[in-house]
């Protein structure tokens, strides 16, 4: 029996894999880690609990992922999304497991004006996309046959996300600012956990990006969560990224090619505008999201 280890397992897409996996690989041990089970900044307990655990597969999922929280905590940043993730290689590299790194369109400094491909030269305009872009040369230096996916603009039922938010705000304000110069993909975790598991079952490795197929902006994305949640009373003001004034300045145009998942695994996730619209036609009760 091979053994698959998900480590981040109580964040947003952990709690959409976990049971996804263990519905692809029944066969298979899923082990579900978070922060109560292992620390990924600190080597030698990282390693050792790999080690004890001997997975055939480490998918890591742990990140710290606000943004702007990383401008100001840039060294918990890389110890995290960095050190982490070299980490976990190392113990991977022990058992001779496979390790699987969750990655971001944020490694792109969003100039490029056309989709990004697999095999362009990351150049991050941030301290979150620098730590993650680290975290991703770990893996191709330590992981012979490691696992690099990069998605983007995440929602799902567990956590934050810009859906929930968009709903929230709008049962408070009359009138919601959204930028409108930020162009990328909306992504349901739900989809993207079974892209994580079929590429497993493919044996894939190297980098691929996984989205919802078609771009958007924030802006577009906001009026369509709220057309489709009956709201569209509420006024949108479309803004610049520039009106915001957040810490971390953003890619404007990191939209991921997925043509390399199509060719290469014969995967290709549905339009976003569809993802969206089950996710919020499986949600019994808005007030959840308050």
């Amino acid at each position: 029996m091979n053994r698959i280890l998900v480590i981040g397992a109580k964040g947003m897409l952990g709690r959409d894999l976990v049971p996804e996996l263990q519905y692809s690989f029944p066969d298979d041990e899923v082990v579900a880690w978070d922060i109560e089970e292992i620390d990924i900044r600190k080597e030698q307990e990282t390693v050792a609990r790999i080690e004890e655990v001997r997975p055939s597969i480490v998918i890591n999922l742990a990140a710290y992922t606000d943004v702007d929280g990383c401008e100001s905590n840039e060294q918990e940043a890389l110890a995290v999304n960095a050190d982490g993730m070299r980490h976990i290689a190392l113990g991977a590299r022990q058992c001779r497991a496979k390790a699987i790194y969750l990655s971001t369109d944020y490694v792109f400094d969003g100039k490029k004006g056309v989709p990004y491909v697999e095999d362009d030269l990351p150049h991050p305009l941030n301290s979150y996309g620098r730590s993650k872009w680290k975290g991703e040369q770990s893996i191709l230096e330590l992981a012979g046959d490691g696992l690099i996916i990069r998605t983007q603009w995440l929602y799902g039922r567990y956590g934050k996300n810009f859906v929930a938010a968009i709903l929230r705000q709008a049962k408070e304000k009359e009138s919601l600012s959204i930028v409108n110069d930020q162009i990328g993909s909306p992504t349901y975790t739900v989809d993207l956990a079974k892209t994580i598991s079929r590429l497993i079952g493919k044996k894939a490795s190297g980098i691929f990006h996984a989205v919802n197929s078609g771009v958007c902006s924030w802006y577009d994305f906001g009026r369509t969560i709220l057309k489709l949640s009956g709201m569209e009373h509420v006024n949108v003001v479309p803004i610049s990224s520039k009106d915001l004034d957040r810490k971390a300045v953003r890619p404007l145009y990191s939209v991921l090619s997925t043509q390399k998942l199509k060719q290469k695994a014969g995967i290709e996730l549905r339009p976003w505008s569809e993802a969206v619209k089950e996710f919020l036609s499986l949600q019994p009760d808005k007030e959840k999201f308050t």
